[in-house]
C-alpha cells in the first residue's frame, strides 16, 4: 500500500499571488513537510522517572514551557506538561524510544501519519500566522513551540529559524487542506512560491 501525503492533491508547485513585481527572496516558500517521525510522549502523573536521565537522539526532554530542543535530525517540542512532540527524521530511533520509555511511566504514540506539516520561509511568514492566529508573535523566537488556532483550526507551530523566518504548522490531517487554503490565502498579498 503507498501512502499519500495529507496535501497530495492541492499543494502544487509555482509562483501565486502578488508574486510579479518582487524578487525571488521575498517571496514566501510554502512547502509540505512529509515521512517524518513524529511521536507524542506522555509522562503519567504517578511515574517518579526523572527527566534528567532521560535523552532521545541525545536531547533531553525540556521541562520548560514552550521550549524546543533539537539537532540537525531531531526535534522535541515542549506541548503541555508532562507532554512532549517528536519530529525526526530518524524513522529508527522509534524502536529505542518504546525501550526506553517504560509503559508504567509513559504512553508513546507514534502520529506519524496523522498530521500535515506546513513550513513556511520569508520575512513576511509571520505577518502570514498573524492574520490567523491571536498568539502575539512579537514574542517568538527559535526553538519555541507553541499551541494555538489559526482560523479556527487548532494548530501547533514550530519555530525553526527566526533570522531566515523558518516555521512549521502542524495540524490533524484531516484539517490539512483546510488549514492549507487558509495559509495560502494569507500568502496572497506578499506573493508565494510552492516548493
Amino acid at each position: 500500500m503507498t501512502s499519500l501525503s495529507a496535501l497530495e492533491n492541492i499543494h502544487k508547485k509555482g509562483l501565486f499571488g502578488e508574486h510579479e513585481s518582487k524578487e525571488q527572496k521575498d517571496l514566501i516558500k510554502i512547502s509540505e513537510i512529509n515521512n517524518l517521525l513524529i511521536v507524542q510522549v506522555v509522562q503519567y502523573k504517578k511515574s517518579n522517572v526523572s527527566l534528567k536521565d532521560i535523552k532521545i537522539d541525545g536531547l533531553n526532554l525540556s521541562s520548560e514551557a514552550l521550549k524546543v530542543t533539537s539537532n540537525k535530525d531531531t526535534r522535541i517540542l515542549w506541548t503541555g506538561p508532562n507532554n512532549w512532540l517528536l519530529v525526526s527524521e530518524k524513522k529508527e530511533i522509534l524502536k529505542n524510544i518504546k525501550n526506553d520509555f517504560k509503559d508504567s511511566d509513559f504512553a508513546v504514540t507514534d502520529l506519524s501519519h496523522s498530521r500535515a506539516i506546513i513550513q513556511l520561509e520569508g520575512k513576511n511568514s509571520i505577518e502570514v500566522l498573524k492574520k490567523g492566529c491571536p498568539f502575539n508573535f512579537n514574542e517568538i523566537e527559535k526553538n519555541i513551540c507553541i499551541n494555538s488556532v489559526f482560523n479556527g483550526i487548532t494548530i501547533t507551530i514550530d519555530m525553526i529559524e527566526d533570522n531566515s523566518i523558518k516555521i512549521r504548522l502542524f495540524a490533524l490531517r484531516s484539517f490539512g487542506e483546510s488549514l492549507y487554503h487558509s495559509v495560502t490565502d494569507a500568502c496572497l498579498e506578499f506573493g508565494y512560491k510552492n516548493i
